[in-house]
């Protein structure tokens, strides 16, 4: 798969690096977004960050007026204090990691 590579001394083994140290982990939440699914409405901000991580489907991050597109295996830390929301890509169900970072 695109960016994956097997580490030394393993086998049947495939990792791809998401994201480096960006803070301390507060918590970590998994969302199941139906088709057309997201949220919230209207965007909101506050003073911790979130690092998506999306495991299937696709999901569209709408953050401070940009749309960035997460497919399967992807991830974007989103800054907490710009107004942001976050939708279904997909025509079917998306799953994703939320993992709020205190910076």
């Amino acid at each position: 798969m695109e960016g994956f590579s097997t580490p030394p001394n393993h086998i049947g083994f495939e990792a791809k690096k998401l994201f480096g140290e960006a803070g301390r982990v507060r918590d970590v939440a998994i969302a199941i977004l139906q088709p057309n699914g997201g949220g919230p409405e209207p965007a909101h901000a506050h003073a911790h960050d979130h690092l998506f991580v999306v495991t299937e489907g696709a999901a569209r991050i709408d953050v401070a007026g940009e749309e960035i597109t997460l497919r399967k295996n992807e991830a974007y830390l989103v800054k907490g204090m710009l107004p942001h929301s976050v939708w279904n890509a997909s025509e079917g169900t998306t799953v994703m990691l939320g993992i709020t970072i205190e910076a």
